[in-house]
């Protein structure tokens, strides 16, 4: 997994490990993760689209195109292989109120 992921796999493997990877599902069938990053922040992750709102994925993926992913999903890929994600279900508005929330931190 190093050698294909670089640097970003021994943390995310780490992440993995420590069960901080969370599946938040509403009745909709709509999915989104949130990954528990090692600073202790929550960081939220879209594997549909392949994103994350941490400032790693928009410096190196985004901007610099250093590489392909961060280590948040990576975890949240290799969660999803392994089975090991955290389950949470939500109703819609706090679903939305999970979105709105990121996008507050982002503006």
């Amino acid at each position: 997994l190093k050698f294909i992921f670089g640097p970003s796999a021994v943390p995310a493997l780490d992440l993995v490990d420590q069960r901080s990877v969370t599946r938040v599902t509403a009745p909709s069938g709509r999915t989104l993760y949130q990954v528990l990053g090692s600073s202790g922040k929550l960081y939220t992750c879209y594997s549909s689209c392949h994103f994350c709102t941490c400032p790693a994925f928009g410096f190196s993926v985004l901007q610099k195109s250093e590489s392909l992913l961060c280590k948040h999903i990576l975890a949240v890929y290799l969660s999803q292989a392994m089975g090991a994600c955290q389950e949470l279900s939500v109703s819609e508005e706090q679903l939305t109120n999970i979105l709105l929330a990121e996008e507050e931190d982002e503006g």
